[in-house]
């Protein structure tokens, strides 16, 4: 991966495209139930073969959360099989496949009391001694590739260096980008991560994460429940309803007729006509 600053903007990127790499992830015949109630995962079967920005688009309990949560080794499975960059997702490789994986959360899931830049710095924390980060005496190239990334983001020194609290909500989904992106990672899970944002700042944040896809060579697969914000950002979308696959194809193909059967009814309010100029 060039170590060259990238500058992001909706819709374009000053990176150099890295070439496609094959087998992101294969999801096999993925099963999971909590409790007595119906499964939450019905044997969802899907591969992700290039970098590209992904959608999981569903109402609320369709198992978009609970199928990024199994990817990312947070839940166990009661069937199926999870390869991250060609490595399977057992206990004992799961710090191996974590070092591959880049998470995007809805809350933001940064520390208040850290800067914005130590809270970037912190997504290093997997490829680092525990020494480093107890004194978070973090290596110069850590430190260089976070100010890059800041950069990237559109964060100016005065806002990587401010506590995190002291950031809006844009800013601070920014700051998640920027970590996620620290460790270099091979895939992207972001779950709902524009929830909490006007549409505007969405559109905004959503741009910079479908720019990540070429100027970083990453996958990115993004749970949403606004219709128009998957067709206008996403390569793909894959539909789940009641833990199953519903839909899956291109952003042309998700008609009403579509939308309605993934919903049972119209399509949920969401940031239509948002601009990202």
């Amino acid at each position: 991966m060039p170590d060259a600053p990238v500058h992001a903007h909706p819709g374009r990127t000053g990176a150099v495209p890295i070439p496609p790499r094959a087998g992101l992830l294969a999801c096999d015949g993925l099963t999971k139930s909590f409790g007595a109630g119906p499964p939450a995962l019905d044997n969802v079967t899907f591969t992700l073969d290039a970098p590209q920005f992904t959608v999981l688009l569903g109402s609320s309990g369709s198992g978009k959360t609970t199928l990024l949560r199994a990817i990312a080794g947070l839940i166990p499975l009661e069937a199926g099989r999870i390869e991250i960059a060609g490595e399977a997702l057992t206990p004992a490789s799961l710090s191996s496949v974590r070092r591959r994986l880049g998470m995007v959360h809805q809350d933001f899931g940064l520390a208040d009391r850290l800067t914005a830049a130590q809270n970037v710095m912190a997504g290093a924390a997997v490829h680092l001694s525990w020494p480093r980060l107890l004194f978070q005496a973090y290596p110069r190239d850590v430190r260089r590739r976070t100010c890059r990334l800041l950069a990237e983001v559109g964060l100016t020194e005065i806002q990587a260096n401010r506590k995190a609290r002291e950031l809006s909500g844009g800013q601070r989904q920014r700051v998640g980008i920027a970590r996620a992106l620290i460790g270099q990672p091979r895939l992207f899970l972001a779950d709902e991560p524009v929830a909490n944002l006007d549409p505007q700042t969405a559109a905004g944040v959503l741009a910079l994460m479908r720019s990540a896809v070429t100027a970083h060579g990453a996958g990115i697969l993004c749970s949403l429940h606004q219709t128009d914000l998957a067709c206008q950002f996403a390569d793909r979308i894959i539909g789940l309803k009641a833990g199953r696959i519903a839909f899956d194809g291109p952003p042309t193909a998700l008609t009403p007729e579509v939308v309605a059967a993934l919903f049972g009814h119209s399509a949920p309010a969401s940031a239509a006509g948002s601009d990202l100029s």
